[in-house]
């Protein structure tokens, strides 16, 4: 079995799961459309290949035992267009339970670290920009991570500066509370809130106080080096 067909035979149950069709065939019947599993599988496909959806569909044309695992054969398969659309359609809810079960064949730690990074949206067509009037310049997402496997559990997206980095920090970690024993952060997530609710829903705190008095040190001290430095 190829890395190619291992992946789609795991990717295809998850995406069944997560989308809720998996009774469902998976090319059109009667008029009707595709499953969404059908086109969720696709696009799990597109991002593990790096490739484009033209390519994507072009590929699975050539891979029937691939095209087979979703449910389609050649003649089935959505055009590309139809594949980039579907994406679009795509909820936020959706994408983080797929991801929160992809992670899970990572066999996670329960230990994990969390932080924002910022992308320039410069890399955007700009005709594609005027045309849906789009300006936004900068997406911040954060991510949580698993330290020991890398895999990333969760993510926020967002377009705005609302909200300091501690209480989306608190948000992510509600969300997957009961699945965590620890969360790292650096000290700009250091705020005393977000430190007691990690606390109430059983999360462990492994981040460093600012140092404004001689306690803080001891603070730091007690903090579990090897895990905060993964």
């Amino acid at each position: 079995m190829t890395q190619i067909s291992r992946f789609i035979s795991e990717v295809v149950p998850v995406a069944q799961v997560v989308t809720g069709d998996g009774d469902e065939s998976a090319a059109p019947e009667g008029g009707g459309g595709f499953a969404d599993y059908a086109l969720v599988s696709p696009h799990c496909l597109r991002i593990y290949l790096d490739t484009s959806y033209r390519m994507t569909i072009d590929l699975l044309k050539e891979m029937p035992q691939i095209t087979g695992e979703i449910g389609l054969s050649a003649a089935d398969l959505p055009s590309p267009s139809t594949l980039c659309k579907a994406f679009d359609r795509i909820e936020m809810s959706v994408c983080r339970v797929l991801l929160r079960q992809s992670a899970q064949l990572h066999d996670p730690s329960e230990h994990a670290a969390i932080d924002a990074t910022f992308y320039e949206r410069s890399a955007a067509s700009r005709h594609y920009c005027q045309r849906i009037s789009y300006r936004v310049q900068k997406l911040k997402v954060t991510k949580l991570v698993d330290t020991e496997t890398q895999a990333i559990l969760d993510v926020h997206c967002s377009t705005t500066r609302e909200g300091s980095d501690a209480d989306l920090a608190e948000q992510i970690a509600r969300r997957n509370a009961g699945d965590l024993q620890s969360l790292a952060a650096e000290k700009g997530y250091d705020k005393q809130s977000l430190r007691e609710a990690l606390r109430e829903i059983d999360i462990r705190p492994l981040i460093k106080h600012r140092i404004f008095a001689p306690y803080d040190h001891a603070h730091n001290a007690r903090i579990d080096k090897q895990r905060y430095n993964q």
